[in-house]
């Protein structure tokens, strides 16, 4: 029996239906296709990344879960390269050796803009205010500043300390007011330059000493020092009276004593501040030095175990963990700041080269590049937690950076 056509119009409603049905679960299909290929959510608080020395890729790690999130190539030459943070430290500025700038999303695990700004580059430091990221380089010696936003090219001050003469720039770090101090190698300067007008940068001059090989400032931002390699001591610049010049402090470390070889410059980045004292690796001696930041005289000297590279200061400053250079770079030392003395010796791995804390300090992850791992210790027991594999790793940078003068 044949069925009774439909009307027309009841036809073409049904069509309609059918077609919005269609529509509907295309759309649905997309959206949830889409989230299915968008990044995971999260906050960048407890975030960071670390160097792969050796194939030009950093490894980007979540410090809560203790493991790697991402991994990202294409970084040219980080042989030495460090980074530093946007304000809300959802971004990352490497600074490789080749002179190579890259920002890098760290939610969205991708380089974001590269930008090749010298022949001979080894660091940077980021403004007061997050809009300016300043590089230091060896060639051409002097600093370069760019939008945070975009890399584009902003300024430059070339390190010409005489005539014709150009200086390796080291020791880059932010001061107030959107300055950076900065130390000439060659030059035997502390220079500070004002980057209030970005494009039109003041710079300021000061002696420092023989060789400034790093420098640092103090958690405060008032105190620029530069450790000096010709000579015994540490040039000290106050950021807040830079009319009064610099000073010399600690001249008279190791002086009339033997001079050991320097296996590896130590970085003063690293230092650490605890208990109103400053503790600073000493040049070419198997010691690290106790500071009272007060008189800035020297209150004691700690004996360890080879030529330390970084004395770093635990979160809250109970410990300051340092490391060492060549031959004595498998171990690593705890001293404990209330007592003075070292608390814990360690072998975690071949060739220890960095170390980071996270945020509130309960943990330090330490890179061992000869044997291609990350190793993650409790600082309270000593005891291993976690690892994994990284291809020569060496820097740890963590997102708690963004938040700290100095970084």
């Amino acid at each position: 029996m044949l069925l009774p056509l439909l009307p027309s119009y009841e036809l073409m409603m049904r069509f309609s239906l059918f077609r919005s049905f269609v529509l509907l679960s295309s759309l649905f299909l997309a959206l949830f296709l889409s989230a299915c290929a968008s990044p995971q959510l999260r906050g960048t608080g407890d975030l960071g990344l670390v160097i792969e020395r050796a194939s030009g890729s950093v490894i980007l790690v979540d410090t809560s879960k203790r493991a790697p999130y991402a991994h990202i190539e294409g970084l040219g030459d980080l042989s030495h390269a460090s980074a530093v943070y946007s304000r809300d430290g959802r971004y990352a500025y490497i600074f490789g050796r080749d002179g190579g700038l890259t920002k890098i999303d760290l939610l969205e695990a991708r380089i974001v803009k590269r930008v090749m700004q010298a022949g001979n580059s080894i660091g940077g430091s980021i403004s007061q205010d997050g809009r300016i990221v300043v590089a230091q380089n060896y060639t051409p010696g002097g600093i370069k500043a760019f939008d945070a936003e975009t890399l584009d090219l902003l300024s430059e001050v070339p390190a010409e300390y005489a005539p014709g003469k150009f200086s390796k720039v080291v020791g880059l770090a932010d001061l107030s007011g959107n300055r950076f101090g900065y130390a000439l190698f060659d030059g035997g300067e502390i220079w500070v330059s004002d980057f209030s007008d970005p494009k039109h940068p003041k710079t300021q001059r000061y002696p420092a000493g023989m060789q400034p090989y790093d420098g640092l400032v103090t958690p405060d931002g008032r105190y620029y020092l530069a450790g000096l390699f010709g000579e015994d001591g540490v040039s000290l610049l106050d950021s807040w009276l830079p009319e009064q010049g610099t000073r010399k402090i600690l001249d008279r470390y190791g002086r009339g004593e033997e001079k050991l070889p320097v296996f590896k410059m130590p970085h003063l980045r690293g230092w650490s501040v605890a208990q109103g004292r400053a503790y600073l690796p000493a040049v070419g001696r198997h010691e690290v030095l106790v500071v009272d930041m007060d008189t800035w005289k020297e209150v004691g000297r700690i004996k360890v175990k080879g030529q330390p590279v970084f004395a770093m200061a635990r979160p809250g400053g109970r410990q300051v963990w340092v490391n060492f250079a060549f031959p004595d770079n498998s171990w690593v030392q705890v001293i404990d700041t209330l007592s003075g003395k070292i608390v814990k010796t360690m072998e975690p791995g071949k060739a220890i080269l960095h170390m980071e804390f996270t945020p509130r300090g309960e943990n330090v992850w330490i890179s061992a590049r000869d044997d291609n791992k990350v190793l993650i210790y409790d600082t309270a027991t000593f005891s291993g937690i976690g690892e994994f594999a990284a291809k020569s790793p060496s820097g740890i940078f963590f997102t708690t950076r963004a938040n700290r003068i100095g970084f």
